[in-house]
């Protein structure tokens, strides 16, 4: 079994807060990170985990947004061969309710093959894509979750000289905690410590 260190990370000044291991690094100490969303890397492994605070879409329903979240992602990223692999139904999140309105969870599982910032079609990447969307109704807020696991890495793609070519070796090889497992405890963990960050103090 494996063993790392998981740490209690704060997201958005510390309003928001959630676990995940700590060789998550934090993207913006290398690059902008727009202000709605929080990015973190595993650089050895490519593995990302991604916190982004949105407005709620209210003409999306709560059975299967995550899906519709998903399909948006392959359209955003031009993804080839994007595949729904598992949805959830919707779950209640009592510790996320705010003013008597029920917060909602659901989740999704897809493959798709994507290029990794400005490189072409030809540097493409097979990878695994989990997203949870925790519905805030309550201050009209879509959180969105999402993990990134290569399975296969493009020789040309920028990702090949860090990770290697070829189909990424499991996270249990390398003594890490599988991309599936770190997704569920950063969801399950996910706890809002200031709601004035969604403009609606208690």
């Amino acid at each position: 079994m494996a063993q790392e260190k998981y740490s209690q990370r704060p997201l958005f000044g510390g309003a928001i807060s959630t676990l995940f291991p700590d060789r998550f690094q934090d993207v913006s100490n290398v690059r902008q990170v727009p202000d709605h969303q929080e990015a973190f890397v595993d650089p050895a492994r490519d593995e990302s985990l991604i916190f982004e605070l949105l407005d709620l879409k209210p003409e999306v329903g709560d059975n299967g947004s995550a899906t519709w979240f998903l399909q948006d992602l392959a359209t955003e990223q031009d993804a080839e061969g994007s595949v729904l692999i598992e949805q959830s139904g919707v779950v209640e999140v009592p510790g996320l309710s705010y003013g008597n309105i029920p917060a909602v969870v659901t989740t999704a599982v897809g493959q798709m093959t994507i290029s990794k910032g400005r490189q072409g079609r030809e540097a493409q990447n097979t990878v695994r894509v989990y997203v949870a969307n925790l519905r805030l109704k309550g201050v009209s807020t879509d959180v969105l979750i999402t993990a990134y696991e290569p399975i296969h890495i493009n020789p040309l793609s920028e990702s090949a000289s860090t990770v290697g070519a070829g189909i990424a070796a499991p996270a249990l090889q390398s003594g890490h905690v599988p991309m599936v497992e770190v997704f569920r405890v950063a969801v399950s963990s996910f706890k809002v410590n200031d709601w004035n960050l969604f403009g609606s103090g208690p």
